[in-house]
């Protein structure tokens, strides 16, 4: 989908909707600074919803589509710091359909209690989806990958802390995936957890995190850092003992008033009893979900971003990854790489919310992503 098609999809859902205290429909959509289409007002005084068209690509489901809806909750006025901006609560729910039969639906909130010094995260949700199994070194199933179905439901209930008026944040969360695997052909290569299978994953997880980005939606400058380890128990419900350590870096450095510079790093380490589709794997635009598994990943991955104007930007980014398997020794496993180009609109200028689309290119296949904010979004 194109940007046009993206902006007139956009206006023909908010002018359908009636708001009460403005005779002119128009101007709820226009910043008078530039007589440019902007959502500002409409999302944050007046409580409306950003509705989100997305046409998925995603090379692990196949061609299909998706609809988003987010609020944005301002905060009350004795709640707000008035020396600073502060960002609102947001809700969202979303579903999808894809051609392999893929769908998905739920819904989540995140909140900034107390002036920012609490983060509080919820999200609930359920998920059908049929995938493709390729071995934990991605070149066993290469030519004749299995292919399978995983659903289930999954409950994320997380919040962390700030401490004192610093950056850093501490905190935790608990994460439940009720499951259900089966595989839609045999083969001798089938994991060793069978053919079909219920299980229960049932977790907590603790969280540091340093951030001082200048925006948490599109950021132009500023870093994220965050490590998270988390352990599945089988005393509070689940059915497998396992781990993970997950570490990320988003960093963005303005270069000019006009080139903002952002990189990724990102590696997650898993150990114990995990099930194989929840092996760490190489996430990148264009590189399809899964694909490239293993005990062990990391990857790099840069976005340059040129502001043409105040409202549009281009956007380039290329990335690389690979995976390692940890037995008696680390072994290096495969390599995935990305390309890709994109643009975004400033389409609500209040809350720094960037939009656009995204055209990336793989190993093996091609990807197109509507993108709202950062595509880095954790």
């Amino acid at each position: 989908m194109k940007g046009k098609y993206l902006i007139i999809a956009l206006i023909i859902n908010l002018l359908n909707i009636n708001t009460a205290n403005s005779q002119d429909k128009f101007s709820v959509f226009i910043d008078t600074t530039d007589n440019a289409l902007d959502l500002s007002k409409y999302l944050y005084d007046l409580n409306g919803f950003l509705p989100i068209p997305t046409l998925i690509t995603e090379p692990a489901v196949g061609y299909g589509g998706a609809l988003a809806a987010v609020f944005f909750i301002p905060k009350e006025k004795k709640d707000r710091d008035v020396n600073k901006f502060q960002m609102p609560d947001i809700i969202g729910a979303a579903g999808g359909y894809t051609e392999n039969g893929t769908w998905f639906g739920g819904a989540g909130y995140m909140g900034f209690w107390n002036k920012d010094r609490i983060r509080y995260r919820g999200v609930i949700g359920y998920v059908n989806a049929n995938l493709k199994f390729y071995g934990k070194d991605g070149g066993i199933l290469e030519n004749k990958p299995l292919k399978f179905s995983l659903s289930g439901t999954l409950l994320l209930q997380q919040m962390v802390f700030r401490l004192g008026e610093s950056n850093f944040l501490l905190g935790g969360k608990y994460q439940l995936f009720s499951s259900t695997t089966k595989f839609l052909e045999d083969s001798e290569y089938l994991p060793t957890d069978g053919i079909s299978k219920k299980l229960t994953s049932s977790g907590i997880g603790l969280i540091a995190e340093y951030e001082n980005l200048n925006n948490i939606l599109s950021p132009t400058s500023g870093i994220r850092s965050n490590i998270t380890y988390d352990q599945q128990l089988q005393f509070i419900g689940s059915d497998f003992n396992a781990g993970r350590i997950s570490f990320f870096t988003h960093y963005y450095l303005p270069i000019k008033d006009k080139w903002v510079s952002g990189f990724r790093v990102e590696s997650q380490l898993g150990f114990g009893d995990n099930p194989f589709y929840a092996l760490p794997f190489i996430s990148l635009r264009g590189v399809p979900a899964m694909r490239y598994q293993g005990d062990l990943i990391a990857l790099l991955e840069t976005e340059q971003q040129y502001m043409f104007s105040k409202r549009w930007s281009a956007i380039a980014f290329a990335g690389i990854g690979s995976t390692f398997n940890i037995e008696d020794e680390i072994a290096k496993g495969s390599n995935a790489w990305n390309l890709g180009v994109g643009f975004r609109y400033l389409i609500a200028k209040a809350l720094g919310l960037r939009m656009g689309v995204d055209v990336a290119k793989g190993p093996e296949d091609w990807g197109v992503y509507i993108v709202a904010g950062t595509s880095w979004l954790r």
